[in-house]
This record gives structure tokens, sequence and C-alpha cells, in this order.
């Protein structure tokens, strides 16, 4: 069975880059921010690209947390890339702070990168700190494509991957059907599309795709 994976539009993210990536692994994706749609879809990604609060603005307005959450209830796969890991987690203090939609625990803060530029742009490698579905096959130091100025503070249970810039910082993290990654899968390459193509194989098998 393939799955079909909704990527969610609140007119903040490079949507079409990460349905292209999907396409080429041979996953049936929609852009989309129509609930019948997200229902109907096997897995869902969660992309960002800008400023937390005016992302989480833009998610309240359309209804979409109440989606993500109804969608998270049912066991549905959920994967955030950058901004939208970010938003998975409590908080951010980003732009005088906000809320996220608390799917993981902790807060989301300035990268400590102490005499670096600030966004962190580039390839950095990533270290698995753990097992996962969604990093099968994808060797521990493996780089991958940054652009971001804020990282998350997860829970040590919920640890899946870290890179250093500057200090070493959380850039991958997973709790139950929630996952989500720092960089960006749709722009690293042939180890990106491996990461995108193991999600669709989580939502494949997932029980709510019965």
């Amino acid at each position: 069975m393939s799955a079909r994976i909704a990527i969610l539009d609140y007119g903040m993210g490079n949507l079409r880059s990460v349905e292209k990536a999907l396409e080429h692994v041979g996953v049936t994706a929609v852009v989309t921010d129509d609930g019948d749609e997200v229902r109907a879809a096997d897995g869902v990604i969660l992309p960002g690209v800008g400023a937390f609060p005016r992302a989480m603005e833009r998610i309240r307005e359309l209804g979409l947390d109440e989606l993500i959450a109804e969608r998270h209830d049912e066991g549905v796969p959920i994967l955030g890339i950058c901004l939208g890991l970010q938003l998975l987690f409590d908080s951010s203090s980003e732009l005088g702070g906000a809320e996220g939609l608390g799917l993981l625990e902790g807060p989301v803060g300035e990268l400590e990168a102490e005499g670096l530029k600030v966004p962190h742009i580039g390839w950095e490698p990533v270290r698995w700190e753990r097992e996962s579905r969604l990093t099968d096959g994808i060797p521990s130091e493996t780089p991958f494509y940054f652009v971001h100025s804020f990282a998350p503070w997860p829970l040590d249970e919920d640890l899946l991957g870290s890179a250093a810039y500057g200090a070493r910082f959380a850039c991958a993290a997973e709790r139950g059907n929630v996952f989500g990654v720092q960089f960006h899968p749709e722009k690293s390459s042939a180890a990106g599309l491996r990461l995108l193509s193991n999600f669709a194989g989580v939502c494949a098998q997932s029980p709510a795709a019965a």
C-alpha cells in the first residue's frame, strides 16, 4: 500500500519542493488546508519557513491546530519540517514568544552559536541519538541542509538527532506518531529523499491507514 500524505498549507512554507520530493519517491502528496483532504490522508506533513508567532496565528485562523490534534489522536503520523518541527513544541521565545501545538514537550529558543553567523545556513552532519523508523538506512553523521535561527529543546527521551553549530543542538525529535526535523529533507539530496520515503512507509503501516 502506498501512503497518501497531506502537506498542510497555511501560507508559510516552500510547499512545492516538499511535494516534488515526495512525488520523486513515489508518494501521492496533496498540498491543502481542507479538512476533508487532511482527514483522508494517511500522514500529515507540517512544513514552515518564517516566524513562529505568525505561523501559529495562521494555523489557528485556519483551524489547522484542531485538525492536527484530531489526526494526532487518531494515530496518524505527523512530520514537522524546519519551522514545522518547532511548531510541534510547547512554545517559542521568537519575537516576544508564542504558544505552539504542544505535541512535543519543551521550548524553542535561539541557537547558541557564539561567534558564528545566524541564521545557520548550510550542510551539517546529523548524529542519530537512537534508532528510528524515520532514519532507517541513513548512517549517523550524514549531512543535511539547514536554514534556521532557532532550535527546540526536547525531552531526552524524545531526542532523535543532533547537530553542532557552535554548540550542539537538537535537530530531530520523535514521540509516538509525531516526528520532526529541523533540517530540510527536501533539499538534502539522497539522504533527505530516503527520510521522506521512510516517513511514507510509517504512514502506510499506521493503524490509521488500515
